[in-house]
């Protein structure tokens, strides 16, 4: 029998430098309404929302602003504005 390497890809901060610098859109954490269901922790496809003593931390230099942990969050706790 014979093997093939396979490599998987998983998201990883940084393998594109900086790319906060490329958003329209920012996602706002509003901790009062956070139920810590962690949705947007797990879906962020760029790695770029950490957890701290059960809260999240978005990293701002690398999200792009794709609005995905927005869109999954079910308590409404992060709001895309518009960057200035």
């Amino acid at each position: 029998m014979e093997y093939i390497d396979v490599l998987i890809s998983k998201p990883s901060k940084g393998s594109s430098g900086k790319t906060g610098l490329w958003r329209t859109f920012k996602p706002v954490y509003k901790e009062d309404k956070c139920v810590s269901c962690f949705e947007c922790y797990v879906y962020c496809p760029e790695n770029c929302i950490s957890l701290k003593d059960l809260k999240i931390e978005i990293d701002y230099e690398y999200c792009k602003g794709c609005g995905v942990c927005s869109n999954v969050c079910p308590a409404e706790a992060i709001e895309m504005i518009k960057e200035v």
